[in-house]
């Protein structure tokens, strides 16, 4: 059966080659949402808003921003349709509304949509179990264009809960971010990130295992958005007719 999928910020970069993957996957695009004005791909349908855009789609799929999650969690729970989300900068607060949204619709939610990404998260998880925070200080950097508006990136924070969980703490009580001054000597078991932005770097992420007598560095570089969006979709044909739940990547990919 063909599967009918929406997006949501179908205007913008990546809802385009969004668009132009749903149809390289033979699935059928159901039409899309974005801010008034926005000029559409051609044949796209227009909609007012993700309510209106999920009774024509089973499955809808949305790299928007931050601040829409938790109204769209919302008006996705009573689509009863699956939902996609690729939209990074969560707050707390918005990741707590995807998870309520998840109790009654299928929602696949990931930091990154690349495959590759996918199994890197997997790596600095299975190192860092094996890499203790006393001897092996763990530190993330990542790269983007200039207009990115988050920092830092959604895939960072996703590596840093990954190397959390290896080590059995929240991300929360070991992070250190945008050092800048005399901040003192490094804290034992902490989690560095470093955000750097300019040109169009889609995005490079790095991360660092720096013992005092050796380091082990796991790095991936995006050439294309294409990536992500691939993975995307890939996700969308997938999630379609799950029981209610919170996905990742790593259901696609069969790794759990």
């Amino acid at each position: 059966m063909e599967t009918r999928i929406g997006i949501a910020g179908i205007a913008g970069r990546m809802g385009r080659l969004l668009a132009e993957e749903v149809a390289a996957a033979g699935a059928k695009l159901a039409g899309g949402i974005d801010s008034p004005g926005a000029t559409l791909p051609t044949g796209a349908g227009s909609f007012t808003d993700i309510a209106a855009l999920s009774t024509v789609s089973d499955v809808v799929v949305e790299f928007t921003h931050a601040s829409t999650a938790a109204p769209h969690a919302r008006l996705m729970t009573g689509s009863g349709k699956a939902w996609v989300l690729g939209t990074t900068g969560l707050s707390a607060a918005d990741e707590a509304a995807v998870a309520e949204a998840a109790k009654h619709i299928p929602v696949m939610y990931a930091p990154n949509y690349s495959p590759g990404v996918t199994l890197l998260l997997a790596l600095a998880e299975r190192m860092a179990a094996a890499l203790p925070g006393e001897t092996y200080d763990a530190e993330i950097v990542e790269m983007h264009h200039r207009q990115k508006v988050d920092a830092p990136s959604g895939t960072a924070v996703g590596l840093g809960r990954a190397v959390a969980r290896g080590r059995g703490v929240r991300l929360e009580d070991v992070t250190e971010s945008g050092r800048d001054g005399h901040t003192g000597a490094r804290k034992t078991g902490a989690i560095g990130f470093a955000a750097l932005r300019g040109g169009q770097i889609v995005g490079e992420h790095t991360l660092l295992f720096t013992a005092a007598n050796e380091q082990i560095a796991l790095t991936h570089r995006a050439f294309d958005r294409r990536a992500f969006a691939s993975g995307a979709i890939r996700a969308a044909l997938w999630v379609r007719g799950k029981p209610p739940g919170l996905y990742n990547m790593t259901d696609v990919l069969g790794m759990r």
